[in-house]
């Protein structure tokens, strides 16, 4: 029976034309990064009236994506070998890494934010500058693909997993692999860090998830909930809890301190591939092979661990009440899905707003061709206006060869523009005024991006001749002291 603690699906995003593969919230809780097969980044504001962002860039499949520390920056990898950092901002400029020979699986930023690492089909890890945007070392000693790499707090580590079936700790300043996890009965999918830097916990294919203690090299806990391969998860930030993601199309949530599943969510039709909590815990993401993402309120993370812990403590035990750095009991063992677990079935059309007003930013490989067939903006900047809950878009967009399906489908969106109409009660005319004064709107911002830039680049130029004049008045300066000291030294003689 659900509870005012059970979590609760705040918003569906839809927007991606493929598979979700991976997903992040922003430092600041404002927005959430995903990617997708579809070779986009995609950028949902969590307010619902703001506009969403599309990055075109990458050739091939998006396969990870992750906010630097600042959130200033979003890191994405994919199977076109290629690292980028985006702005996530409509500006959606973007630098790009030629990071490794195959499928980039992995990137991910240090908690300082002045590192990348990387982790990829071609067997390898690596490690980026993030100022300099340079390659710093490789990491090699994985006999097959690596899925994924992760720091540790402290950025002394590096945890890593691969299809070689083993889990590897990395120091950063030796470069040498400190020890190596090989209880797998299949490739290991993802390995994380929890917040304490003191636990890694991984995921396989054997349908299990495993939390080691690093500092006494010993498996803790062992869980079999899933009923297929385990493609992902994420620590809530208290260290208390644990979201999985399945090729069995679930969500499960364990409860670390009492070792036990708590929750099932079904909301995705096909494998989950991505989950993620946000930075305060209060919301996580799930994104999966239906190409949604649904964002849902936490809640459970309100239980009064006081109350618990006393009652822990109540057991005739020598040992202290369990925590995830001394987790109980300490010799491994085996979880399995309990029957107290609830299990939750959300309508996943129960959202907030319509679908968001999405900007693609980037290498446009479409048309801009919106409703009514106009073109506007600038090269690699298109608009998509929203009208309904129901349907992801107004209108399509195909390639330029495609003349005749293009007619079709303008015809189509403003058939729907038109249903929007008569549900709104606006006149047409005025509609007509008010995506007017919208589309003068985005060209006024891309105008106002524009002069950032150029202002930008007249600060910079002017710092360099100004620092070239101060050169050249500093030579001056020491070419004229021999003239005058010779000048002076002249009449002595």
């Amino acid at each position: 029976m659900a509870s005012v603690l059970d979590p609760t699906l705040e918003r569906c995003f839809k927007g991606h034309k493929d598979v979700v593969t991976c997903a992040d919230f922003s430092p600041s809780n404002k927005q959430l990064a995903t990617g997708s097969s579809d070779k986009t980044v995609m950028i949902w504001n969590l307010n619902p009236k703001a506009r969403a962002f599309r990055f075109v860039g990458h050739k091939d499949v998006v396969t990870a994506v992750h906010f630097s520390p600042s959130g200033d920056l979003v890191a994405s990898a994919s199977r076109d070998k290629t690292v980028r950092l985006w702005t996530p901002s409509i500006k959606g400029d973007s630098t790009v890494f030629k990071a490794h020979t195959a499928t980039v699986r992995s990137v991910s930023f240090s908690r300082d934010g002045q590192r990348l690492v990387t982790a990829s089909d071609d067997k390898s890890l690596k490690v980026w500058s993030v100022n300099r945007q340079k390659f710093i070392y490789s990491l090699n000693q994985h006999t097959n693909w690596v899925r994924c790499a992760r720091f540790s707090p402290d950025g002394r580590l590096v945890a890593s997993c691969g299809d070689d079936r083993t889990v590897r700790l990395w120091d950063t300043s030796t470069h040498l692999c400190i020890n190596t996890f090989t209880d797998y009965g299949g490739p290991a999918t993802f390995v994380d860090f929890n917040a304490s830097g003191t636990c890694i916990a991984s995921s396989g294919t054997d349908n299990t998830l495993k939390i080691w203690d690093i500092r006494t090299n010993k498996l803790i806990q062992h869980y079999q909930v899933h009923s297929a391969a385990v493609n992902c998860f994420s620590f809530h930030p208290s260290g208390n809890y644990l979201i999985s993601g399945s090729n069995d199309s679930t969500v499960k949530i364990l409860d670390l301190l009492e070792g036990r599943l708590i929750y099932t969510l079904h909301g995705h039709k096909g494998p989950v591939l991505a989950v993620t909590f946000s930075r305060t815990g209060d919301l996580f993401a799930s994104g999966g092979a239906d190409s949604q993402v649904l964002m849902w309120k936490t809640n459970f993370d309100a239980l009064n661990y006081r109350e618990l812990l006393s009652r822990h403590s109540k057991r005739v035990t020598p040992d202290p009440p369990p925590h995830l750095n001394d987790i109980y009991p300490r010799s491994p063992h085996l979880h399995h899905a309990q029957n107290g677990t609830v299990e939750i079935n959300p309508v996943v059309t129960n959202i907030q707003s319509a679908d968001p007003h999405v900007v693609e930013v980037g290498e446009a490989p479409f048309s801009m061709t919106g409703v009514g067939g106009h073109a506007g903006g600038v090269t690699g900047y298109r608009d998509r206006p929203s009208t309904s809950t129901a349907s992801a878009s107004t209108c399509t967009y195909r390639q330029e060869e495609e003349p005749e399906e293009n007619e079709e489908e303008e015809r189509l969106g403003c058939g729907v523009t038109n249903l929007f109409d008569e549900r709104s009660g606006l006149p047409p005319a005025f509609r007509s005024t008010l995506e007017h004064i919208v589309q003068q709107l985005d060209i006024l911002t891309q105008t106002v991006a524009v002069l950032e830039e150029r202002l930008t680049l007249t600060e910079d130029k002017l710092k360099e001749c100004l620092d070239n004049q101060a050169l050249i008045l500093q030579q001056a300066l020491q070419t004229d002291e021999p003239r005058e000291e010779r000048g002076a030294e002249g009449p002595a003689m």
